[in-house]
């Protein structure tokens, strides 16, 4: 299959509430394998490292970034950032990529709090790889103990599809990849992040910061 943006994709949009949505586009990206192909052989991930309750461990995947005038490691993803960038409204210059080699690797709950202003955000992603679940949950079930430890949503991107993260999702949302042991194939999350930069800061930490028992 040669490798395009898919002009026919469908955006259904899911409101989460009423200032919170997410955006799904099934089959974005056609020749998504091509691409994943691209990125393994010439992106140079990273281990990342984050600290907790006391001491470091190792981040439960791998990641890179490409900063603004970077080479792209496929074409498409230029045309891709140009696509977004006009169907959005706002610009992106660069991405970052994390790589989840198989299915022990996983990400957290969580928000995306580094960018502080959380009241009107994008957070874009474009999976490339192995299909895995990818689990929503309103912040007041962040203390629930079910299975999918409070989901609410599952959108399960599968390779070349799109979803898009609007508004207010990264103040009132968490969002996961939990671990899916059976999964053998690695997936690639292309990753474009925008603020507004209106409303309230958050404060405090970013999960990525030391975390300590209380005493």
């Amino acid at each position: 299959m040669a490798v395009s943006l898919n002009a026919d994709a469908e955006f259904e949009r899911l409101w989460l509430d009423d200032g919170s949505w997410v955006d799904v586009a099934r089959d974005w990206l056609l020749g998504a394998d091509e691409v994943l192909d691209a990125v393994m052989g010439s992106v140079s991930f990273r281990q990342g490292r984050l600290f907790r309750y006391e001491r470091w461990i190792d981040e439960p995947r791998l990641g890179a970034g490409i900063g603004a005038g970077g080479s792209h490691p496929h074409p498409v993803l230029g045309d891709a950032q140009q696509a977004l960038s006009a169907r959005y409204g706002h610009r992106f210059d660069g991405y970052g990529l994390a790589l989840y080699r198989d299915g022990r690797d996983l990400q957290a709950f969580h928000r995306d709090r580094d960018l502080r202003w959380l009241d009107d955000t994008l957070i874009i992603l474009l999976t490339l790889g192995a299909r895995r679940s990818w689990f929503l949950r309103p912040r007041s079930n962040r203390y629930v103990h079910d299975d999918n430890k409070g989901a609410t949503h599952d959108l399960r991107p599968g390779p070349g599809d799109l979803m898009v993260m609007g508004g207010a999702t990264q103040l009132g949302w968490e969002h996961s990849v939990p671990p899916q042991p059976g999964v053998r194939e690695p997936r690639v999350s292309v990753q474009w992040r925008w603020t507004s930069r209106r409303g309230r800061p958050v404060e405090g930490a970013s999960y990525r910061a030391p975390r300590t028992f209380s005493r």
